[in-house]
């Protein structure tokens, strides 16, 4: 429809170049191995970009066999980023997803200043099948999603944020965050869910801090945390 047209090329998010060091580990053993996943790294392959935190780590391990990444943090997400060596833990490590007995904790900074110091959102939603990847609230069809937030602090009209998901809904605190019905103050930096796009540069001012489990195979409490670049 633009052809012929003078206008700026599509943007290609997930293209920028990353340190070859990235991401870093946090934590490894025999069985698992956590990172801390920068912002604009890929947790899985997508479509056109093949560079993710995925196929670095099956170059570093090359005698780790299975899917290696237990979950995703989105593309503009950085953060903690569990991963399996072998299919046992893998499926080990997502049973516990499953029974929401691996315990997570964000931090962000929001668009707006919050009233109140700590909450629940009870929000339920569902991808828009019109606007893929956005993700709607739908009271009737929408899945169960549920985010504990409290306050940390304030400042230059903006608020910073502790978030901890209670379910594991697709870009749950950032619709959360965003709508009316939720926080209303997206996420700074959010190009999906923001009130404006941001700056050239500025990222999406999210980030997994903390997990906290049992080690599917040696029965260890592991509880790490990264602290966020922001």
């Amino acid at each position: 429809m633009l052809s012929g047209l003078p206008a700026d090329p599509p943007p290609q998010y997930g293209s920028a170049a990353l340190a070859p060091h990235e991401p870093t580990v946090v934590y490894e053993d025999a069985h698992v191995v956590v990172v801390d996943k920068p912002s604009g790294m890929l947790s899985v392959p997508g479509l056109s970009q093949k560079d993710c935190v995925s196929n670095r780590l099956r170059a570093r391990y090359p005698e780790a066999t299975g899917q290696l990444v237990v979950h995703r943090l989105d593309l503009d997400t950085s953060g903690l980023l569990i991963a399996a060596k072998d299919p046992q833990t893998f499926s080990a490590l997502q049973r516990l997803f499953s029974q929401r007995a691996i315990a997570k904790r964000y931090v962000a900074w929001l668009d707006g200043v919050l009233i109140g110091e700590r909450g629940v959102v009870d929000l339920p939603i569902r991808m828009d099948v019109e606007d893929r990847p956005r993700q709607i609230h739908d009271p009737v069809h929408g899945k169960s999603a549920m985010t504990e937030w409290a306050v940390l602090e304030r400042g230059n009209d903006r608020t910073k944020l502790a978030l901890v998901p209670l379910t594991g809904r697709t870009h749950q605190l950032r619709v959360h965050a965003s709508h009316p019905l939720g926080l209303d103050a997206p996420i700074v930096g959010d190009r999906l869910y923001g009130r404006e796009a941001p700056e050239h540069g500025e990222r999406l001012l999210l980030h997994a801090e903390s997990v906290a489990f049992t080690h599917p195979v040696t029965g260890v409490s592991i509880q790490l945390s990264r602290p966020a670049p922001f």
